[in-house]
Parts: C-alpha cells; sequence; structure tokens
C-alpha cells in the first residue's frame, strides 16, 4: 500500500541517484512534479490510508450499514434529524463542531439519551485547518473532547477530519491525543445537491455491506429526504446499526 512514509524514502532515493546520475533538471522536475500529486492525492483521498489508518467501512459482509453526520449541532436541522431518526428507531453518529456544542447541549443531551454517539469535527472547522501546525490541532481535537466531555461525561475516541483532508501534521495530532480517525465510503455530497431525488437515488445505488454513508445535520434537504432513504434502505434489505458497532471499535474511553 502507498502510504507517505514509504514514497518519501523512495523519492529522495530516486532523487539522490538521479542527481549523482547526472539527470537533468526536466527529470527531476517530473519527479518531483509527481511526488507533489501523490501528495495532493493522499491528503484529499480519507480512504487511501496515505498519511493515516482510517476506518472507512465495516467489514462485514451482512447487510449492515451506519448513518453519520457532519458539521451539527443544529438548532433546527439536528432537532429535525433527531425526530426522524427516533420516529424510525434508526441509530446514528453525529461528528460535531466543537464551537457549536455548548449553544446546543440540550440537542446533545437529548441524542445521547437516545442512543445516538459523537465524534470530533474540530473545533473551528476552518477552511484552512489542513494548513494548521500539530500544536494547533491537537489543541482543537482537545478543545472539542472537552466540550463533550463537559457536556455527555464521556471521552470521544472517533476523529472525522474537516473536509476530509489528512496530512502529516493531522496524522501526528491523532497519534498524540489517542484517537481513532473514522471516514466514510459513501459520500451523499448533500452540502451541494440540490435535487431530492437525485440525491436520493444517488445515496441508495452506492449502498453495499458495511457502508458508512456520510449526511449533515446542518442541511435541510437532507431532512427532506431522510426518511425516505431508511425505508428505502430498509426494503432493500438493510439493517441500521450504530457506527461503532458496525465497525467493532468503542466511541467512547
Amino acid at each position: 500500500m502507498l502510504n507517505f512514509k514509504t514514497i518519501t524514502i523512495a523519492v529522495i532515493a530516486l532523487l539522490a541517484l538521479g542527481i549523482a546520475g547526472g539527470w537533468g533538471w526536466q527529470n527531476i522536475v517530473l519527479l518531483v512534479f509527481g511526488y507533489a500529486t501523490l501528495l495532493a492525492w493522499g491528503s484529499y483521498r480519507i480512504d487511501s490510508q496515505f498519511y493515516m489508518p482510517v476506518i472507512c467501512s465495516g467489514t462485514t459482509k451482512e447487510k449492515q450499514i451506519a448513518i453519520s453526520f457532519d458539521d451539527g449541532p443544529d438548532a433546527t436541522t439536528t432537532k429535525q434529524v433527531l425526530d426522524i431518526l427516533a420516529a424510525e428507531k434508526v441509530p446514528a453518529a453525529f461528528f460535531c463542531i466543537g464551537h457549536k456544542l455548548t449553544a446546543e447541549a440540550a440537542l446533545l443531551l437529548r441524542a445521547a439519551a437516545e442512543g445516538h454517539i459523537f465524534g470530533n469535527h474540530s473545533n473551528s472547522h476552518a477552511k484552512g485547518f489542513g494548513f494548521f501546525r500539530v500544536a494547533r490541532v491537537r489543541e482543537e481535537l482537545l478543545q472539542v473532547n472537552e466540550k463533550l466531555e463537559k457536556i455527555i461525561g464521556r471521552k470521544v475516541l472517533f476523529f472525522r477530519p474537516p473536509f476530509g483532508v489528512t496530512n502529516p501534521n493531522i496524522a501526528r495530532a491523532v497519534r498524540q491525543t489517542g484517537m481513532k480517525a473514522v471516514g466514510w465510503n459513501i459520500r451523499s455530497l448533500d452540502t451541494v445537491a440540490q435535487n431530492e431525488e437525485k440525491l436520493l437515488a444517488s445515496v441508495l445505488g452506492a449502498l453495499k455491506p458495511g457502508a458508512i454513508i456520510l449526511f449533515h445535520d446542518t442541511m435541510p434537504i437532507t431532512v427532506n429526504i431522510l426518511p425516505a432513504f431508511i425505508d428505502s434502505a430498509r426494503n432493500l434489505g438493510y439493517q441500521f446499526v450504530r457506527l461503532d458497532q458496525l465497525i467493532n471499535e468503542k466511541a467512547y474511553a
């Protein structure tokens, strides 16, 4: 499997051999460009395992799937999502943004009481999160963990990188905090979807045993399709299980 360490060592070795062998600048530029392309690919493909281990699916062959929601909590849409999940008796995982937690503590307590679990989605979810230094990434993770523990009384272990971006700094911060990175293998793209029917069809068409579906509990379009998605998935023979059960990992320390 390609990973950052082995590729970097190989590129350094090739570069040294090339310089010693009298490579022209064109070959050196080509090597550096190829290396940069691999780094970018590894950063933006959360399932690549390029920089760090990331759990992106369950290993079961049974028709079991898990729903996860990012970017909440939101006073309006998260409540609507919880209402639907309660009515349908479906468990979910919520990867929360830290700066939203205190104002919506009641929603978190409700979700916890109804059997849902929580994960860490950074404190700021800043667009530049992928450029943060190790210390700042670690501090963001610790801030969220502290806020969640204060509200629900549990220390969370799951972390989902904002935008699904990974790099050496994020990998190191995750190791230092003892967390487990959890991704997905079905990205709904509900943050950009405009058509409910197309969104529903796209997610249903991608279902497979062990799937982790990424939704956002901040999007009205997700609220609108969620009941139909749950009913349709069940009609296809799928069972909804909680994320920690699907991947067989503890959600809390």
